[in-house]
């Protein structure tokens, strides 16, 4: 994750707020105080069986050194994981395949969307891809550029975006800042879209977040996978 200092912060924000969006809404989601990523990715390794793991964005190990599993590979340009790259340069070079991935790299929609279609194509037929931080509270914690630490991006443009497309299945487990889930199959339920992502705002989001990402809770989550 990129440095911000206290001038970029100011800026950033004096930014956003003018020429971007001024929205003053905030979103209550009461995420399980007991039930963390970590706790997900384990009860899908336990259930399928799965050997071959893939973080991309690993920022001091604070999940990978949590996740058991026969083989690991952390991707980050800077520090935690295995592999010191990027994720663009990861993928550009890389043959294997995995059982499931986790993405938590660079939070904003262009990169995010980049990093799971990556994601699709080194899959394993039954695999699947789990993204963090798809659920901001506020407009502060979407916004981009960034002018806060704590940052979800939007990251949730991304999976809106993907939700339209007829062969990844997709839903968003309302856990530890929102993970969203994506399969190789086909979509269940087609999202349908009147505006370009592009230009979707927060405002967009803090009204329509469960139909844009098929929100469903821990429960659920564990009925559906």
């Amino acid at each position: 994750m990129e440095k911000l200092t206290r001038i970029s912060k100011i800026f950033n924000k004096i930014y956003y707020n003018i020429f971007v969006e001024n929205f003053k809404g905030k979103l209550e989601y009461n995420f399980p105080q007991n039930y963390f990523r970590w706790d997900l990715i384990e009860y899908l390794i336990n259930k399928y069986k799965y050997s071959d793991y893939l973080e991309i964005g690993c920022d001091q190990d604070q999940l990978f050194s949590k996740v058991k599993i026969k083989n690991k590979t952390g991707v980050d340009p800077t520090n935690g994981g295995n592999i010191r790259k990027t994720s663009d340069e990861f993928f550009k070079e890389n043959k294997k395949k995995f059982d499931i991935i986790f993405i938590d790299g660079l939070h904003t929609y262009n990169q995010v969307k980049k990093d799971i279609l990556n994601s699709i194509s080194c899959l394993k037929d039954e695999g699947i891809v789990l993204v963090h931080d798809c659920m901001p509270d506020s407009l502060s914690k979407q916004a981009v550029p960034r002018y806060r630490m704590s940052w979800n991006g939007d990251v949730w443009k991304a999976i809106v975006d993907l939700r339209q497309n007829e062969n990844l299945e997709i839903y968003t487990c309302k856990i530890d800042q929102g993970i969203g889930v994506i399969k190789k199959k086909r979509n269940s339920s087609i999202l349908k879209m009147e505006k370009n992502i592009k230009d979707l705002k927060f405002k967009d989001y803090y009204k329509n977040y469960e139909k844009y990402l098929r929100v469903v809770d821990l429960e659920e989550f564990q009925r559906l996978f």
